[in-house]
Order: C-alpha cells, then sequence, then structure tokens
C-alpha cells in the first residue's frame, strides 16, 4: 500500500526547522531562516510541507502569488524519499491554490542540469520560455525560465 501524501501549511518553528534542513540536503545556495521568517511575514507568499503516514517532513514548496501568476520558489523533497510522487504532489498542490486563487499561469527557473526537476515540471505542463545564462552558482549554471497556463491544467473540465 503506497503511502499517504498530506500537504499543509508550514506551521511552527519545527516545520521551519525541518525546511532548513531540506534545503541544506537540496540546494548549493539554501535559504536562511531570516529569508523564511520574513516569507512567513508577506501574505502573498506561501509554504506548505508534505508528511508521509505520520513521518517527519519529507518535502515542501514555497512560491509566491503575484496578481494572478504563481512564482514557484522552491520544490524540495528529502533524499531518502525522492522518486515516490511527492514532488509531482507538491506542484500539483500549487497549481491547485493558484488555480483556486484565479491564477492564470505559473513561473519558476531551474537549473539546466537538473533532468529530474525539468521532468517533473514538464510533466506538470511546464515548457521552456527562456534561459538566464549563468544565473546560478556553485556550481555555475544556466536557469532555464518554464512556464504553465494552470486554468485548464489538472481541472475537471477534461482539457
Amino acid at each position: 500500500m503506497t503511502p499517504v501524501t498530506v500537504i499543509t501549511r508550514l506551521e511552527g518553528p519545527r516545520d521551519l526547522d525541518a525546511v532548513l534542513e531540506l534545503d541544506q540536503a537540496s540546494f548549493s545556495n539554501p535559504w536562511t531562516r531570516m529569508m523564511y521568517e520574513q516569507e512567513l511575514q508577506n501574505d502573498q507568499s506561501f509554504i506548505f510541507v508534505a508528511r508521509q503516514d505520520g513521518s517527519p517532513i519529507v518535502g515542501y514548496c514555497s512560491y509566491w502569488i503575484i496578481l494572478d501568476e504563481i512564482h514557484v520558489n522552491n520544490i524540495a523533497v528529502r533524499p531518502g524519499w525522492r522518486r515516490h510522487g511527492i514532488g509531482r504532489a507538491l506542484m500539483e498542490h500549487l497549481l491547485a491554490d493558484g488555480r483556486a486563487r484565479h491564477c492564470r499561469a505559473a513561473t519558476l527557473e531551474v537549473r539546466r542540469s537538473n533532468t529530474a526537476a525539468l521532468r517533473l515540471y514538464e510533466a506538470g505542463g511546464f515548457v521552456q520560455r527562456g534561459v538566464r545564462r549563468g544565473y546560478y552558482r556553485d556550481p555555475d549554471d544556466d536557469a532555464l525560465v518554464l512556464w504553465a497556463e494552470i486554468q485548464n491544467i489538472g481541472s475537471d473540465s477534461g482539457t
């Protein structure tokens, strides 16, 4: 039986500690506690965490809603839990939240070399719309700018 992924809004210091730990394991330039605390003060910033059957946080996503668009900041999954559908569940959650808030599109930047993330985003309806040369450091890499029209992605409209 596949464990159930439960996604909830980030709650309290223990959740934030787990997100910071996940960032350290996932990104070469992780966000700081202060950056997250500032995000939590912004009413257009959203951070959701994923748990599996009572386990500690196994993943999270953070994003902004700016007018009628979602800007995805981060999606990360704990290394031992990758390739179990958690990243997909988080992405589906943020897109559904955007649709509920009448967003028409979503955008993000991803390392050109991050093929696993690229496959996830492409499966979610994102397409490349640009390149930011030299955007990432340690290691140096370009960012691919991806966009998705989201009003019909994953909706019950049959399109």
